[in-house]
């Protein structure tokens, strides 16, 4: 099978030496029916000393976003009820008010609801108002048992003030479309409530610059998924301690998504980033992304029942003489391992927030340094 434009070669022929195991640390939290694999594989000629050697490292644990706050049509919009009448209705019991209230904007997407279901599982409470594109207002989810009433963006500073005011410990976790990243983080820092943002796309340089204007308190990660940031922490270190190390080496990537996420992979991007550091020329136009299902079933192998939500990478390199050649991979499917990180994300900003921290902006390394993720 030839994922990024070269033909990749079956293990059978390769000398495998070892299989090694992610951290225990990062205990896999994908449900049944879900995969999550990595794969790293080194390989050298047989004409070269010692043959040709196989690296192999296999883990198994995605993310759909489609859902927009910031829709600014001018529609008369009928509200189900007041926020304060939907609070009346559901007052929270004595156990749930030790748990980190949570908003989950963008829960009428697959995403956001995968979200919404693993913070109620692991005993967070969600407030029963959420923010949505008005094409969604008036809608009412029942995720576990809990009822969320979906508002359009219109007066949404106003209501978002009065939840905040109800639930200042609230925490506000965002999966809607990239065009809205900019206009939500504002809204959030105008209100003073600390978000952790997954949605990926929108200009970054502004985002960060206005948390940091703001001085509220945020999470900010391209990548969810707590066993793929640890390889991403990996890259990191890699670059930083070995700028230079693959120079002149050429750069092929591949990602497969589900057909809409609008963006380029934000977990690409910053592999892409480490590669550059490490000497590669790259341009992130140069990026095979596949949208295509046909595609994504006959090339790419991703199995059909998680067509609508995967993602799936493999980043190439080729010595200049061709003689070497290194590949990364990881492969993810389902939106598990994605949602159950952002809980563990939500809980880690509430501490931080809790504890009054000077810093303030974080990112889900930071979660993983943490080291005590569920």
């Amino acid at each position: 099978m030839d994922l990024v434009g070269l033909p990749l070669q079956r293990a059978s022929s390769f000398t495998q030496f070892t299989t090694l195991s992610p951290p225990s640390v990062l205990k896999p939290t994908h449900r049944a029916g879900e995969q999550i694999s990595m794969a790293f594989v080194f390989k050298l000629p047989a004409n070269l000393q010692g043959g040709i050697s196989h690296y192999n490292f296999t883990g198994t644990s995605k993310r759909a976003v489609n859902t927009s706050i910031t829709s600014r049509q001018n529609s008369s919009i009928r509200m189900c009820s007041s926020y304060s009448q939907i609070l009346k209705q559901s007052p929270p019991s004595t156990s749930q008010k030790s748990a980190p209230p949570i908003m989950v904007n963008g829960c009428t997407g697959k995403m956001g609801r995968a979200v919404l279901e693993a913070a109620i599982s692991a005993g967070l409470q969600p407030v029963p108002v959420a923010f949505s594109s008005t094409e969604d207002s008036g809608k009412i989810l029942d995720v576990a048992g809990k009822k969320i009433t979906v508002h359009a963006p219109i007066d949404r500073e106003s209501t978002l003030a009065l939840i905040f005011e109800e639930h200042p410990d609230l925490i506000v976790v965002d999966y809607t479309v990239p065009a809205a990243v900019n206009d939500n983080a504002e809204l959030y820092c105008n209100v003073g409530v600390p978000f952790v943002m997954g949605t990926t796309g929108g200009d970054r340089d502004r985002l960060y610059k206005t948390v940091m204007d703001s001085n509220n308190y945020a999470v900010i990660s391209p990548q969810m998924g707590k066993q793929v940031v640890a390889f991403l922490a990996a890259m990191e270190i890699m670059a930083e301690k070995f700028p230079d190390a693959f120079s002149g080496y050429k750069l092929q990537v591949m990602e497969s998504h589900q057909a809409n996420k609008l963006d380029l992979s934000g977990t690409a991007k910053a592999i892409i980033s480490c590669f550059q550091r490490l000497g590669v020329s790259f341009d992130l136009n140069q990026v095979k992304q596949i949208r295509d299902p046909k595609l994504q079933t006959e090339m790419v192998g991703v199995p059909e029942e998680h067509l609508s939500g995967h993602a799936f990478h493999t980043y190439n390199l080729t010595s200049p003489d061709g003689s070497v050649s290194f590949e990364f991979q990881h492969n993810v499917c389902g939106r598990s391992i994605y949602a159950e990180g952002t809980v563990d994300a939500v809980l880690f900003l509430a501490k931080k927030v809790k504890a009054k921290e000077n810093k303030r902006i974080y990112d889900m390394i930071d979660v993983l340094r943490e080291g005590n993720m569920r």
